[in-house]
């Protein structure tokens, strides 16, 4: 273990997926799909938030666990396994994910259990992914701070600092729930996206990841996941959870909506497309390169 924690070398296939939040039948599908795919656990990394949201926190905590993947802490670990009273999700005070955190919270706490917990606090803070020849950081949200929410659209000179810190080819980050990928000057800022909750593109499809070794460079493949959300949503509204959460598995509109940043609430609504980005450190003189994805629309 160094001091980004714990390495996971892989020669060719790694799949990320962030924010399972409770989603037990989600989650279910995803590891279903990484045994189609041929993925074992230990190239299956998670960003943190195991749990949140949804109705089935033990359940959910359980089958991450017997999967064996790799997870890193979530902000939503760290509390939960020191006791304190909320998420420490970061919310703004009164805002609509500040005031519905504590409903859920509260139904995560009555059903977790003291060893949940004990394995929550010894999660790991980073993970260094080496995978053809790159190195990057896994964390929840920042690099020092566990839930600094990082969005596509957060200033490209913030990720250049966080990236900067790790001193590897960039980071893979979670926490703000929603897919992208960017190339950073010469670095690199993804995010898988969450199992738990749609990314806000009108469909109920969640997103994780998978990271391909290249001849020229790695292959970054944005994953959707179609699942039973029906069962879901049902499950939240016996447990008596919040009715926006429990919508937003079938509408794919978030029902922290209005409290993302401008550029993620005007997209909100439009379909995500499955696609792939190449990064590389350098790219031939002439040789086209996609530089991001999501793809703004024209």
């Amino acid at each position: 273990m160094n001091e980004l924690g714990p390495v996971v070398r892989a020669d060719d296939t790694v799949a990320i997926f962030g924010g399972p939040y409770s989603n037990l039948e989600a989650t279910q599908a995803f590891f279903e799909e990484m045994a189609r795919l041929g993925i074992p656990s230990e190239r299956v990394i998670c960003t943190g938030d195991v749990v949140a949201y949804c109705a089935d926190a033990a359940a959910t905590t359980a089958l991450v666990r017997a999967s064996g993947c790799r997870v890193v802490m979530g902000n939503v670990e760290e509390n939960l396994a020191a006791g304190a009273a909320d998420c420490g999700c970061g919310f703004e005070e009164g805002s609509t994910c500040d005031r519905l955190s504590m409903a859920w919270f509260a139904h995560a706490t009555a059903q977790v259990s003291a060893d949940d917990r004990a394995w929550m606090g010894r999660l790991p803070r980073r993970i260094q992914l080496e995978i053809g020849g790159y190195r990057f950081a896994v964390v929840h949200g920042g690099v020092d701070a566990i839930n600094q929410t990082i969005y596509a659209s957060t200033d490209a000179a913030i990720k250049t600092t966080e990236i900067g810190k790790t001193g590897l080819d960039g980071v893979i980050g979670g926490h703000c729930g929603l897919p992208f990928t960017q190339c950073v000057g010469a670095g690199l800022w993804h995010n898988s996206g969450a199992l738990g909750m749609p990314a806000n593109d009108g469909t109920p499809r969640v997103w994780f990841s998978v990271f391909r070794r290249a001849n020229d460079g790695l292959a970054i493949e944005h994953r959707a996941l179609h699942y039973d959300h029906a069962t879901a949503a049902a499950k939240m509204r016996r447990a008596g959870l919040p009715e926006g959460y429990a919508a937003a598995l079938g509408s794919g509109i978030l029902a922290s909506a209005d409290t993302l940043p401008t550029a993620e609430h005007s997209a909100g609504g439009v379909p995500l497309r499955e696609s792939q980005v190449l990064f590389r450190r350098t790219s031939p003189e002439g040789s086209p390169l996609q530089r991001a994805w999501p793809v703004p629309a024209a």
